[in-house]
């Protein structure tokens, strides 16, 4: 059996700053534009049985607007019409209306239940998109770039059931037939889970597939692939080859359904839904083990056959094949061996180890496992061992002057909430996880969109910093690289207790962030000064610095959507599209 390779981000010290001071307030102007929208944005606000922190996640925080990774300066929204509108930036001081470029042939004013219509460019000329009812379109755009050859032409369209959100999607080729896989997200109910929320979290792995027949070009459904989780995943994506996806979740996701192949978990139906008893059952001390088997009706005592020899065991009925046998992980003493019949029509055999002390890791040495039962009595010693280990209280020896940590010394940005996060890599074959990366402490923050042809990028909290990493699926011994540094944002973002989104320049020149209102925060990277400073407290020159900029939108309504370019900052409220100019153009 294949176990997932326990992996490490590996940090490139190159890219850090350990004397960095902070960011400057700048009090710089910034060029801020804004576009009133003909129609409101299709906002859809969560209902009364969507309570969960889960639903907040994936819908209440949806960002409504979305970016173009192919043709930057492109920006599109779904509004209350149902058009797909578009906004392409070709001067900032000459901004023309956004304009529609697909209209969706459902009215979804018609559906109480829906969720927000969400849209992934696929490539740069493939979008996939949801209208919120549950049903899934795969859309031809032609190229966007050129507002007279981008037409959108629906390609496929299908019934996925619920309604969901469409997360990330691929477009690839393989054998010269041309794919499309896309992620749907749902948070559905789930009877089963009676303590928790309520709900679990899905998703829908679809690949769509061009078929010819005949002349006749079509897309099919090609394959259809369910993992379910309890959380809603900070980052999921699919790779560009499509042969795998990554996952950044704080609870763990599992393939549950396989259309194409069942999956092992639905193994257990083809035998009636019951679990295997294993053949026996066993425990242990440093002395002596125990094997417990159990026994048909109407077995007698002269039915039963057990041999001991220092290194082997075999247990059989009358003329049967053994029920256990094999070499015994270490030797026994023979002589003191026993065996008895319970009233429980089981067969209890003690074993005398021959060396006191060592524990045994298995029974029998590559024969059919048994059940291991840890003995109550070595539990609780091990509890009390461990004690010091896991006690709630800071400082259980009173007599002890400094505790190990003091809760009073942390600020509450430092505190984090998300302590097992964990970052997967599935394999679309064989459906295990391939890579694991255990995140500790290093909180999930955003992702970005630096490279089209590559998967998105994610960024995490690194002590103070915020780390930016690459995915890279073909790099089976370092898949994940470090490749842009935020100085000290982990630390600044955090103390932004009303933030709503971030987001960074693909070219790492600045990363940003706004809150539920108004208020929009810039950070650039350091940059070298046209004058050198002099720092009088600590007696050196000062060759670079980075700044801070604060943006106050002219709005009251709260903020839909905010996406970042290397040159601008696109925010998106109810009615009003602004746009923030960062950089010059190079």
């Amino acid at each position: 059996m294949e176990v997932a390779a326990n992996c490490s981000l590996r940090v490139k010290r190159v890219l850090l700053d350990p004397k960095f001071e902070g960011y400057k307030l700048s009090l710089e102007p910034l060029a801020c534009y804004q576009l009133g929208l003909d129609s409101a944005v299709a906002e859809v606000k969560l209902r009364d049985d969507q309570y969960t922190l889960d639903h907040m996640r994936a819908f209440g925080m949806y960002n409504y607007l979305h970016l173009d990774p192919w043709y930057q300066d492109n920006v599109y929204y779904v509004d209350q019409l149902g058009r797909v509108m578009n906004l392409s930036v070709t001067l900032d001081t000459a901004l023309r209306k956004p304009k529609e470029v697909f209209r969706l042939p459902t009215d979804l004013a018609a559906y109480d239940d829906r969720l927000c219509a969400s849209i992934h460019f696929s490539s740069s000329s493939w979008v996939t998109l949801s209208d919120g009812t549950g049903r899934l379109y795969l859309i031809r755009t032609g190229k966007r770039g050129d507002g007279a050859a981008e037409k959108w032409e629906i390609m496929f369209n299908e019934e996925c059931g619920s309604p969901f959100i469409i997360i990330h999607s691929a477009s690839f080729a393989k054998s010269d037939m041309h794919s499309v896989s896309t992620l749907l997200l749902r948070v559905e109910k789930d009877e089963l889970d009676a303590q928790g929320s309520g709900f679990h979290v899905s998703l829908e792995w679809v690949t769509i597939t061009e078929i010819n027949k005949e002349g006749d070009q079509r897309y099919e459904v090609f394959k259809r692939r369910i993992l379910q989780g309890k959380s809603v995943p900070h980052y999921a994506a699919i790779e560009p080859s499509g042969d795998g996806i990554m996952i950044v979740s704080y609870k763990p996701f599992k393939f549950t359904v396989n259309v194409e192949n069942q999956c092992e978990e639905n193994e257990d139906e083809k035998t009636g839904g019951k679990k295997k008893e294993p053949l026996y059952y066993w425990q242990q001390t440093e002395d002596d083990l125990t094997v417990t088997v159990h026994l048909p009706q109407d077995i007698v005592k002269e039915d039963i056959q057990v041999q001991f020899s220092p290194e082997n065991i075999s247990v059989a009925l009358k003329s049967q094949p053994p029920l256990v046998e094999g070499k015994l992980f270490s030797a026994i003493d023979p002589g003191s061996c026993t065996w008895i019949i319970t009233e429980n029509n089981s067969l209890e055999i003690s074993l005398n180890k021959r060396e006191e002390g060592p524990m045994w890791p298995e029974l029998i040495v590559d024969g059919t496992p048994g059940e291991f039962i840890m003995d109550p009595a070595r539990c609780s010693t091990i509890a009390e061992r461990l004690m010091h280990l896991t006690s709630e209280d800071m400082n259980p020896d009173p007599n002890k002057e400094n505790p190990h940590c003091n809760a009073q010394e942390l600020e509450e940005c430092d505190i984090f909430l998300e302590d097992s996060t964990s970052l997967c890599r599935f394999d679309g074959n064989t459906m295990k996880i391939t890579h694991m990366v255990n995140l500790g402490s290093n909180q999930y923050l955003f992702s970005a969109a630096v490279d089209p042809k590559e998967m998105p990028c994610f960024c995490l909290r690194h002590d103070v910093d915020a780390l930016l990493w690459q995915p890279r699926p073909d790099q089976q011994e370092d898949m994940w690289e470090h490749i842009a540094t935020f100085n000290a944002l982990g630390y600044v973002q955090a103390s932004k207790q009303d933030k709503k989104f971030i987001a960074c320049a693909p070219n790492h020149s600045y990363a940003a962030l706004c809150e539920c209102l108004r208020r929009v925060f810039i950070y650039r990277q350091p940059t070298p000064l046209s004058t050198v400073l002099y720092n009088r407290k600590e007696g050196r020159h000062v060759g670079q610095v980075a700044k801070q900029l604060v943006a106050t939108l002219e709005a009251h309504d709260p903020i839909l959507g905010f996406q970042a370019t290397n040159e601008r900052l696109f925010v998106l409220t109810t009615k009003t599209l602004f746009l923030i100019k960062v950089n010059t153009e190079n």
